[in-house]
């Protein structure tokens, strides 16, 4: 079983899909790790030898993956809540950040509607 960054890379899957399971890593990065490897996208991850998962965690290493690509996301969102920017406001209240509008829509960021009740 092929271990690269903390995760267990399922063993059935193509590599090229394989290496998506890796949080920061998309298809065109998984694309560029495996060319610059000299893998074969479509070689199973069961099938890969010692030699190539090597080289694939070399390239995997050079970016910022899993935990530390996670700890940089929040203390950017740490760092906006505390400079008080729009952004960070955003980001306390629990609403759309990108601008998105929120009179309809935005129930995944907000939660389910609250409804009040009326006195009769």
């Amino acid at each position: 079983m092929a271990r690269i960054a903390g995760i267990d890379l399922p063993r059935e899957k193509r590599a090229e899909i394989g290496l998506t399971y890796i949080y920061g890593i998309g298809r065109p990065r998984a694309q560029e790790i495996l060319t610059n490897a000299g893998v074969d996208f479509n070689t199973r991850i069961k099938d890969l030898t010692e030699a190539e998962v090597a080289a694939i965690r070399d390239e995997v290493d050079k970016y910022n993956v899993e935990g530390d690509l996670r700890r940089e996301i929040a203390f950017n969102i740490k760092r906006l809540r505390e400079i008080n920017c729009y952004r960070g406001i955003r980001h306390k209240r629990g609403l759309p950040v990108r601008g998105q509008k929120t009179k309809t829509n935005a129930r995944t960021r907000k939660g389910p509607k609250k409804i009040v009740s009326k006195k009769k």
